[in-house]
C-alpha cells in the first residue's frame, strides 16, 4: 500500500467504526434499560431486574398487538413475494407493449408518501364498504412491499443465463415446469431475501396501520398509544429487545438458507 493510500484506508476504517457505533449503540442502550429497575430512562441505573420481561408476558393487550403484527407481516410478505416474483418473471422474460407501464406501477409505491397512500386507501375502503381490520392493513402492506420484492427478485433473474431455460424446454419440459424446476430454484435466495424484506417493511410500518387499523391494532400503533404512560415504557423496551433478537435470528437463518441455495 502506498503512503498516499494509507490515510484514505484509515479514514475508511474510522468511518466504518463510527457507523457501526451509531447503528448499534442505541440497541445496546435499549437492552441496558430493559434490565434497569428504574422506570425512568436516565443514568445512573438503579439496579438489575428482569421484571419487565415478566410483565411483558403478563400483558395480554401487548401480546395481542405483537401477534397481530406477526400475522399481518407474514400474510402480506407471502402475498407480496408471490406477486413480486411473478411480476419479476414477466418483466425479465417477456416483451410486451405495457412493460414500461407495469414497471412504473410496480415501483410507484416507493415514491408515494405513506401518509398520502394511507389517506387514499382509507377513502377507498370507506367508499367500497370494506370495514377496517387487519385485512385492510395487510392489503396496504402488500402494496408498499411489492416494489421491494419485485426489484430484489428481478435483479436475480436478470443475472443468470437464459440458456438454462432453453435447455430444459429442449429436453421436453413445458415452460411452467421450467419455471418451477429451473427458474424458481435459481431465484430462491432472492425470493427468501424479498420475503424477509417484505416482512420487515410490514412489521415496522406505522402510518398505514394507524389509518387503517380497526379494533385490532398492530404493535407499532399500540406502542405509539402507550408512549404517554411512563410506567409501561420499560415493558415496551423489553418487547423491542426480544423482537430485535428474533429478527437477528431470522436474518441468520435466511443467510444460511441463501448460502445453501447459492
Amino acid at each position: 500500500m502506498t503512503s498516499a493510500a494509507r490515510p484514505a484506508s484509515r479514514g475508511l476504517r474510522a468511518y466504518f467504526w463510527i457507523l457501526i457505533g451509531l447503528l448499534y449503540l442505541p440497541i445496546g442502550l435499549l437492552f441496558l434499560f430493559s434490565v434497569n429497575a428504574n422506570t425512568t430512562l436516565s443514568f445512573p441505573l438503579k439496579g438489575f431486574t428482569l421484571d419487565w420481561y415478566a410483565k411483558l408476558f403478563a400483558t395480554p393487550s401487548l401480546l395481542h398487538a405483537v401477534a397481530n403484527s406477526l400475522l399481518v407481516a407474514a400474510g402480506s410478505a407471502f402475498v407480496a413475494t408471490a406477486l413480486g416474483t411473478m411480476i419479476a418473471i414477466l418483466l425479465s422474460r417477456f416483451d410486451f407493449r405495457a412493460k414500461g407501464a407495469l414497471t412504473g406501477l410496480a415501483t410507484l409505491p416507493l415514491i408515494v408518501p405513506y401518509v398520502v397512500l394511507a389517506v387514499a386507501l382509507l377513502i377507498l375502503f370507506r367508499v367500497v364498504g370494506i370495514p377496517l381490520s387487519l385485512f385492510t392493513i395487510g392489503a396496504a402492506h402488500v402494496v408498499v412491499a411489492l416494489p421491494y420484492t419485485t426489484l430484489i427478485v428481478l435483479a436475480r433473474l436478470i443475472g443468470f443465463d437464459r440458456g438454462l431455460e432453453d435447455a430444459a424446454m429442449d429436453l421436453g419440459a413445458t415452460y411452467p415446469r421450467t419455471l418451477w424446476l429451473v427458474v424458481v430454484p435459481i431465484a430462491r435466495p432472492a425470493i427468501v431475501s424479498a420475503a424477509i424484506t417484505a416482512f420487515t417493511v410490514s412489521f415496522d410500518e406505522f402510518a398505514l396501520a394507524l389509518f387503517l387499523a380497526g379494533k385490532d391494532a398492530t404493535f407499532p400503533v399500540y406502542l405509539y398509544g402507550q408512549l404517554r404512560f411512563a410506567t409501561t415504557l420499560p415493558v415496551l423496551i423489553a418487547t423491542a429487545v426480544l423482537l430485535m433478537a428474533a429478527s437477528l435470528g431470522l436474518i441468520l437463518t435466511a443467510e444460511l438458507i441463501r448460502r445453501r441455495a447459492a
